[in-house]
């Protein structure tokens, strides 16, 4: 099993793999900026960094990816990375499969948009080893998370899903936890990190 897991970790820091799934990224994230163009262009230009959630975590994993190629650490992009990942990858699970229970149908569009997103957050979580960030950068990146929450549910920037209208009192309570729980994730990771290093 540990060779297994030897031989794992070394395809995932292999060059060739790190590159493939820099190219993988920023696909996505351009097509994610181009699904977001309709709501951008309904939204005032002070709230435009706050719309696009999903592409945006993709890019700051696309900086992050950027970084290990050249044998450094973006440590904020990693956080940064990590959280927003692991919570708007769990999020439009949630929202795709929502919709699906509340319309009894998703469609192909849906369905492409519920596999991407859960790996955009099981890659964030398959590099938890590799992160090399610091607490400074948890609090930086929690308040980046909590205040994107704050754009989204009180000046309504929140990404068009119909079961949102439906729900917004009740997705955003869910929101806000999962950005918590995506925050304690990084927490615990980076006071792990600091425990370690100081035995």
């Amino acid at each position: 099993m540990k060779a297994y897991m030897t031989q794992w970790w070394y395809l995932l820091n292999h060059k060739a793999f790190l590159f493939l799934l820099l190219v993988i990224n920023i696909l996505g994230t351009i097509y994610g900026y181009y699904w977001y163009g309709s709501q951008l262009a309904d939204t005032k230009p002070i709230f435009y960094i706050f719309v696009p959630d999903s592409p945006t975590a993709s890019l700051f994993f696309c900086f992050v990816l950027v970084g290990w190629l050249l044998g450094k650490h973006f440590k904020l992009m990693e956080v940064l990375a990590l959280i927003t990942l692991v919570k708007y990858g769990l999020w439009a699970v949630v929202m795709n499969l929502l919709t699906l229970a509340e319309t009894g149908e998703l469609g192909g569009q849906g369905w492409m948009l519920v596999a991407s997103h859960f790996m955009m957050a099981v890659q964030a979580v398959l590099y938890l080893p590799k992160y090399r960030f610091e607490l400074w950068h948890v609090i930086v990146a929690a308040i980046w998370t909590l205040h994107n929450d704050i754009i989204d549910y009180l000046f309504g920037q929140m990404p068009f899903y119909r079961v949102i209208y439906q729900y917004p009192s009740e997705i955003g309570y869910f929101t806000f936890w999962l950005s918590i729980a995506c925050i304690m994730l990084a927490f615990f990771e980076s006071r792990k990190r600091e425990y370690l290093q100081r035995l």
